[in-house]
């Protein structure tokens, strides 16, 4: 025990500790790759050199506008290059980013600028009207408006606004960037989507993205220069982070403003595309692609996929045409992903459906979580048995610091200590989780749990089926059954007959649907399908 003396007088000084900040990833990144391709879209090419004048002159601007340290600068943009720039230049000037989803209707927009207090909004002219009638409805103080013009795929400009580029020029491009003295400090107010009220803001702080970010390179398998394709939304869980991620490597950000098969094919043949993230939804877009939207290309793409469980049918297709699938797992309270389907070298031999099954798992922590296990009402670990049921919880660094302005929310979220997720899964005995539900989406049909995710698998794998979605009809005799809404593939054919024999086949007869619509699916903008709206349709049946 001697050595305990040894520690008296040790203190944290500006020799042995730094505050954490993702900020610093590219500052290392000017310094080590300037010459590298640092950010590309169509023929905006940036090396790191000039992304982080960029960025600088961004901050430098704001802060001559009078943006000071906690101040919150929103942005309301597609994945282009100025959206990358405002994840370092916003919290280069020490103020908070609030990245809007760019589908929100106008009374919600206007919620979140009046919740966040935001003082200016970096917008796309494809957005510019809906921003204009949110301010008109806000009670609070109107933010100032920068035009970010797109002449590379938006709507042209309307110029009632001063333009990025413009507002770019008056920035010095070297801003001596204001650093977090504490890691604690807020970096991001991210909104969840808010399907059951207003949404809430998510907080995260400088420490959780850094930690995030280098966790998921490890994750990842990443080694140097990876060239990222941004399908993930930026104003979704700050694209789970990879924009701050990609300078820790040197990587290069490939903007995608329209997430179509063709730009996607393009994008991995021209560009050289080593990874992408994006929901399954983008995995059943590439495997249906048509012939003439499809490119060849020698690179095996490595791929996150989340948002909801992906079918086993599309992982077994799409492992075949040069990608490799990884199943991670998160939401916005932790930073997007925060579990993996780690793969284990004992499986390498397995095939086919038994491999796309295994990849199908939401995994276990990534190594910036300190533990992410699923959990009884009691908060005990729930058996290790593929079967039994409890919710996901999470405790680490990669947890938000709560919810902004929502202090009875945030100690609930956090009861026990550990976030509560609301997603109900299964442990299997090697310990990976798997979901099978959101709490919401269970549906209990004459006191039996059915699982919407399973009848939703079952379904996918019927050739005819594009997408589906479970959801729970009222029924008299029952209290609910499961009713399927279902996209078909173009030039295929199915009855609501045939969907239901072939689900009966593979189910058992109370986990069958009882009735299939056919229909396009609500969808929102990160490709999630909106189970909340298919309720209410259900109910009209």
């Amino acid at each position: 025990m001697g050595w305990l003396a040894d520690e008296t007088g040790l203190e944290k000084c500006a020799a042995n500790y730094t505050p954490l900040t993702p900020l610093s990833f590219l500052r290392r990144a000017r310094q080590v790759y300037p010459d590298h391709p640092a950010v590309i879209y169509g023929p905006h090419r940036k090396t790191y050199a000039e992304y982080f004048e960029r960025v600088s002159r961004l901050a430098s601007a704001l802060v001559r506008i009078g943006i000071r340290p906690g101040d919150v600068v929103a942005t309301i943009l597609p994945n282009i290059p100025a959206q990358a720039e405002a994840h370092f230049g916003v919290p280069a000037c020490g103020a908070v980013l609030n990245t809007i989803n760019t589908r929100l209707d106008v009374d919600t927009i206007a919620y979140i600028l009046d919740h966040g207090e935001a003082k200016v909004v970096l917008c796309d002219p494809q957005f510019l009207g809906h921003l204009a009638e949110a301010i008109e409805i806000m009670d609070g103080d109107a933010p100032l408006v920068i035009e970010v013009a797109d002449p590379h795929g938006g709507a042209p400009a309307y110029g009632n606004y001063m333009e990025y580029e413009d507002f770019l020029g008056t920035g010095d491009p070297d801003f001596a960037w204001i650093m977090p003295e504490d890691e604690w400090e807020s970096l991001a107010l991210n909104y969840t989507s808010g399907t059951t009220g207003r949404p809430k803001g998510v907080v995260y702080h400088h420490r959780g993205a850094y930690l995030n970010a280098m966790g998921q390179v490890l994750s990842w398998r990443m080694v140097l220069h990876p060239v990222y394709l941004t399908i993930v939304p930026l104003f979704h869980c700050n694209g789970w982070c990879h924009t701050w991620m990609m300078p820790a490597v040197g990587g290069t950000v490939v903007c995608c403003r329209d997430i179509t098969a063709k730009a996607l094919n393009d994008a991995f043949a021209d560009e050289g595309v080593t990874h992408f993230g994006g929901a399954p939804i983008v995995l059943n877009m590439l495997v249906n692609a048509k012939a003439e939207d499809r490119r060849v290309f020698p690179q095996t793409v490595e791929v996150f996929t989340a948002g909801a469980p992906p079918a086993p049918a599309t992982l077994a297709k799409i492992e075949t045409m040069g990608f490799n699938v990884t199943q991670v797992y998160g939401l916005t309270e932790t930073y997007g992903p925060d579990t993996e389907c780690a793969w284990q070298s004992g499986w390498d031999g397995v095939t086919g459906n038994d491999r796309a099954a295994i990849k199908a798992r939401q995994g276990v922590a990534m190594p910036f979580m300190e533990h992410v296990t699923v959990m009884d009402e009691g908060m005990a670990e729930i058996p290790r048995d593929s079967a039994t049921k409890g919710e996901i919880m999470h405790r680490g660094n990669g947890v938000m610091k709560g919810y902004f302005k929502a202090p009875d929310a945030t100690r609930e979220a956090f009861a026990g200590g550990y976030f509560h997720s609301g997603d109900i899964a299964v442990l299997h005995p090697d310990s990976y989780l798997q979901i099978a539900d959101r709490a919401k989406d269970i549906i209990i049909s004459g006191g039996e749990n059915i699982s919407s995710v399973e009848v939703e698998n079952t379904l996918m794998a019927h050739e005819a089926v594009l997408l589906c979605a479970v959801v729970a009809k009222p029924d008299e005799t029952w209290g609910e059954v499961p009713c399927a809404f279902v996209e078909l593939k173009p030039g295929h054919e199915a009855s609501e007959k045939d969907l239901i024999a072939f689900a009966r086949e593979r189910l058992a007869g109370f986990k069958t649907p009882k009735r299939v619509v056919f229909e396009e699916l609500p969808k929102t903008s990160t490709g999630k399908i909106q189970k909340f709206q298919l309720r209410a349709r259900a109910k009209e049946l």
